[in-house]
């Protein structure tokens, strides 16, 4: 299986990765090896984020060229990886689109007329991923616009990038840019509620996309 997981920050997309990665295990026998989460600036590092809060201090306070050129090589990086060449299974949180959000919104970089202009890094970023397979799915998640307003206020994350009065906003361009993508397979998933609902909802909008692979696998894994 290989998934790309996108929305805006507190739709849960990290939650919802973890709960699909434990229905793989729980219905193929196996795991994603890691679930690569790098897009979110400061959190841009480790499995998950491992900076220390001083490391995250020293990058918000980086130019925008230096933000653009590490989230670039992060992206450039992942998509020749064997998340997306090589193995069965890979599993991304943001990429390339979550970058095309952020980056003109919250970092300086990436807008229109920008010589990196992030809808023109995203294509060619998504068809160096087609090079490789055309089983990736792209997954839109979404919430709420009041529960992700709830979440942000009941948990809020260190160095959160959006804020309230932006979510309408942010979760408008993630659309646009989910719209924008050249990978065919897509679907969009709703999180306003709980997980364990959720997760019903993407096996059953995911059936359609499994691997040859992934249903061996479940086929196996159910016979023993």
């Amino acid at each position: 299986m290989r998934v790309l997981l996108v929305g805006c920050e507190y739709v849960g997309t990290t939650t919802l990765a973890h709960a699909i990665d434990d229905w793989m295990n729980a219905n193929m026998g196996v795991r994603f090896s890691l679930i690569h989460d790098h897009w979110k600036i400061p959190h841009t590092s480790g499995h998950p984020d491992d900076s220390t809060p001083e490391e995250q201090a020293w990058l918000l306070a980086a130019t925008a060229k230096y933000k653009e050129m590490h989230q670039r090589h992060s992206l450039y990086y992942h998509v020749q990886s064997n998340t997306f060449n090589g193995h069965d299974d890979g599993m991304v949180i943001g990429g390339a689109i979550e970058d095309g959000v952020y980056g003109p919104m919250y970092f300086g970089y990436g807008g229109k007329g920008h010589r990196l202009d992030r809808e023109t890094v995203q294509h060619e970023w998504e068809r160096t991923i087609l090079h490789f397979t055309d089983e990736t799915v792209l997954v839109h998640v979404t919430a709420d616009s009041k529960v992700i307003a709830q979440r942000l206020n009941d948990d809020p994350h260190d160095n959160m990038v959006i804020s309230e009065p932006d979510i309408d906003k942010v979760k408008s361009r993630f659309s646009e840019l989910v719209d924008w993508s050249v990978l065919t397979k897509k679907i969009e998933i709703d999180n306003s509620g709980m997980i364990e609902d959720t997760i019903v909802e993407f096996v059953k909008k995911i059936e359609p996309y499994l691997t040859s692979v992934d249903r061996s696998r479940m086929k196996a894994h159910n016979a023993s």
